[in-house]
C-alpha cells in the first residue's frame, strides 16, 4: 500500500494547489473523471482542463486523505477523504466527507469517480451557512 498511499498523497496534494496543470499531471491523457457536479463523465485532458478551470474559479478547496482500501489486483484504491469547501468571494465554508474510486495506469490516474452528498453544497450556496 506504500506506493498507492504515496500516489494518493501526491494526487490530493496536487488538488490542494488548485493548479490545473499540476492536477492534470496526475492523470492519463485518456482519463475519465466523474463527480456529482459533472452530470456525466469528463473524458480526456482537454475536457478535464475546462472542468478544473471552472471548478477552481468557483471554489477554494482543501482535501485531507483518510482510510485507503486497495482494490484486488493492486491497480486501484478507494480513498476516504474530508474536504473544506469555500465558494469564491465568500467567508462561509463547509466540511464534507466522501470517497474516490481511483483506477491507475502505472502511476497515473486513468479513472476517478468521486462520491459525496451534494445537499450540503446546496445549503451552503442558498443560505450562506
Amino acid at each position: 500500500m506504500d506506493r498507492l498511499g504515496n500516489l494518493a498523497e501526491a494526487i490530493l496534494g496536487a488538488w490542494n494547489t488548485q493548479d490545473v496543470e499540476q492536477v492534470l499531471d496526475c492523470y492519463t491523457a485518456d482519463l475519465t473523471y466523474l463527480d456529482p457536479n459533472t452530470h456525466g463523465p469528463v473524458v480526456g485532458r482537454e475536457a478535464m482542463r475546462a472542468y478544473l478551470t471552472k471548478l477552481f474559479d468557483r471554489w477554494t478547496m482543501t482535501w485531507k486523505g483518510g482510510e485507503m482500501l486497495q482494490l484486488e489486483g493492486g491497480e486501484g484504491v478507494v480513498i476516504h477523504w474530508t474536504a473544506t469547501l469555500t465558494p469564491t468571494g465568500s467567508e462561509n465554508s463547509i466540511e464534507i466527507a466522501g470517497l474516490d474510486l481511483v483506477i491507475l495506469e502505472g502511476d497515473l490516474v486513468k479513472r476517478n469517480e468521486v462520491y459525496f452528498d451534494r445537499a450540503a453544497l446546496g445549503a451552503l450556496l442558498s443560505t450562506g451557512v
